[in-house]
């Protein structure tokens, strides 16, 4: 039964995370390869920050979960 839901846990997390991951601004393209303007630094604010903190919790949380079925 808990590899059961171990199992069930890692799933839900590892959909959570990807979408966490896509939802992320992509801050340099290939404009900035060839000449771009990169002169601009850019801070994380409001929900751009709060997003960055959530797949960071949920990467956590899945290495956690995924250690915990390895041992059990």
């Amino acid at each position: 039964m808990p590899n059961t839901l171990l199992i069930g846990a890692q799933i839900v997390i590892s959909v959570l995370l990807i979408v966490a991951i896509l939802l992320q601004h992509r801050g340099a393209g290939l404009g900035t390869t060839f000449g771009g303007d990169s002169a601009m630094y850019h801070t994380k604010r409001g929900l751009e920050k709060r997003l960055h903190q959530i797949t960071i919790f949920l990467a956590v949380l899945f290495l956690t979960v995924s250690l915990l079925h390895l041992i059990l």
